[in-house]
Parts: C-alpha cells; structure tokens; sequence
C-alpha cells in the first residue's frame, strides 16, 4: 500500500470556499448576522496557520513543562468557549466549566494515554496534543449544548431534575448520532488521515474506536459534573 498522500495547494483550498459562500449567503439572509461567520472563519484561518509554526517546534520538544502548559491553556481556552452560547454568564459558571472539562478531559485522557497507548514518555507531543485536542473539543462541545439547553429550560419554569435530564441528552445527540453513522455514513477525521497516509484500514479501525470511546466517556462525564455543580445555584 502506498503511503503518499496528496499535497493541498492554497490556490486548490478555494474550490471548497464555493459550498461556504453558499452557507454565508444563506446565514447572513436568514439570520441577518452579518459578523459572526466571517468572523469565526478569519479565526479558523489564523489559528491554524499559526499552529502549524507552533506544533512544528512542540513537536521538537523534549519537555513535559511545556506540554502541561500548552494543555493548561487549551483547557482555559475550552472553559471559556463553551460558554459562548449563554445569555446569562458569572463567575461560577465559568468556574464550572473548568472543573467539569478538566475532570472529564483529564481523567479519560490518562486512560488513553497510560492505558490504551501506553506511551513512552507519557508528553509525546505528537500524540498527546492532537488526542488532547479532540477530547478537549468535544467536551468543550457537549458541556456548551447542555448548558445552553439548561438555561433554556430553567427560564421555561422546568425544575433542575427535569432541565438536567432534557439537557444531558440533548448534548450527547451529536455523539450518538456519530456512533451510529461511523462506518456507515462518515469515515471519521482520524480514520480518514490515516487511510490517506497509507495506514492499514485494519489498524486505521482501532484508533477510531478509540476516539469514538474517548470521546463519549469524556464529553459524558464533563456534562454530569456540570449539570451536578449547577445544583448548588438551583437550592
């Protein structure tokens, strides 16, 4: 099996910018935002040009400091965002998205990276990043759905247990649908890359299990933590 993978040109990259404008056209009509798009696109565009330079020289280090800095600031950075959705935002929310994510995050990735992978150091940047990334996000993800969900509902005079439980499963429908569709509709970013490089699809299948799994487990466990602190602010 060959293992190149095609190279992307930047002129090339603008073939995909069609079905985009589509989605900016219909957005900005029908929501008559004419900001937050563009906005959020010009982010994307600047965060991954500058993190290419950047995992270019983590990818370099030796070490484990940096590491749990970058992951530090990647956790701070997913507890403020999650809570982007919200009308109303204090303190205390954002405390609890910190602790939720971390605690979610933070205890699944230690299962992957001591258990599953086992690897040799523990802060193997080219490993430990990109897993950390992904179960960071979609923490970030799940906890951001609940907590809008949840304060949806509060207003709507619902009680904590049956906001809680409305929440909860409305933000574990992305994953769930996902665990239904992979392999049957969508190949996953991961299994897709790997595939790409050359990867046996065989192997390629086990490291998306993983994912799959890792993602659940930590999104779920982010979300309970922080519907369970939002309990106190509901006595």
């Amino acid at each position: 099996m060959t293992t190149s993978i095609y190279t992307i040109s930047l002129l090339n990259l603008f073939w995909v910018m069609i079905p985009v404008a589509i989605v900016i056209v219909i957005y900005m009509r029908w929501t008559q935002d004419r900001t937050t798009l563009f906005y959020a696109l010009f982010r994307m565009l600047v965060q991954l040009i500058l993190i290419g330079y950047v995992l270019t020289y983590i990818f370099s280090s030796d070490s484990s400091y940096l590491i749990i800095l970058i992951l530090s600031v990647m956790l701070v950075a997913a507890s403020v965002i999650a809570l982007r959705p919200l009308n109303k935002k204090n303190k205390n929310l954002y405390l609890y998205s910190f602790i939720s994510i971390l605690l979610g995050s933070i205890f699944t990735l230690i299962m992957v990276v001591f258990g599953v992978l086992d690897l040799n150091p523990w802060y193997e940047p080219r490993f430990l990043i990109p897993l950390a990334g992904m179960i960071f996000a979609n923490s970030m993800n799940a906890v951001s759905i609940s907590a809008e969900r949840f304060e949806n509902e509060s207003e709507r005079g619902y009680d904590y247990r049956e906001a809680r439980a409305t929440s909860y499963k409305a933000a574990l429908i992305p994953i769930i649908n996902s665990l239904f569709a992979v392999g049957l509709v969508s190949l996953p970013g991961m299994m897709t890359g790997q595939i790409l490089s050359g990867i046996d699809p065989l192997i390629a299948v086990r490291y998306q299990m993983m994912v799959m799994l890792m993602i659940l487990g930590s999104a779920g466990i982010s979300v309970a933590i922080y519907l369970l602190l939002l309990k106190k602010d509901k006595i």
